[in-house]
């Protein structure tokens, strides 16, 4: 099981690998907001676990066992920003996909593709809840936490 930052180094790399033919140290960094030497620490421990087959200052290569790690890395994080906009927060959905990733276990991801997916099939249900959503809102001060 990867860590968090491995799982965030894999799939950027994975990103950058379906858009570019070079993947470099740098985009990651920037992307990533880490520092160079974080990188590389990363890059060798996903080239140790057989995810990437990285050497410094030659081509980053995405192995099969990275590609299908990185397509699911990529998969929730998408479903993970359309459930952020699905439900109405006014967050960063970026952010908050993000913060949510790395802690909900697969099957509560899986609930929650199907969520999106019936809101998506459903676009009246998804409606009324935008209705029902706006009209239901509290002040914080007003929610009690048992």
């Amino acid at each position: 099981m990867l860590s968090p930052s491995l799982e965030d180094y894999l799939e950027e790399v994975y990103r950058l690998s379906l858009k570019e033919k070079d993947i470099r140290n740098k985009d990651i960094a920037d992307t990533l907001n880490v520092s160079m030497p974080s990188v590389v620490k990363g890059l060798k421990k996903l080239k140790e676990l057989n995810y990437i087959k990285y050497e410094p200052y030659e081509k980053i290569e995405v192995l099969e066992k990275g590609k299908r790690k990185g397509k699911f890395l990529v998969e929730r994080n998408r479903i993970l920003r359309e459930f952020v906009d699905i439900i109405g927060s006014s967050c960063d959905e970026k952010a908050e996909a993000e913060a949510m990733e790395h802690y909900l276990c697969i099957d509560t991801i899986r609930s929650i593709e199907k969520l999106v997916s019936f809101f998506m099939k459903y676009p009246e249900i998804r409606e009324k809840f935008n209705i029902y959503n706006i009209s239901s809102i509290l002040d914080e001060d007003d929610l009690e936490y048992r």
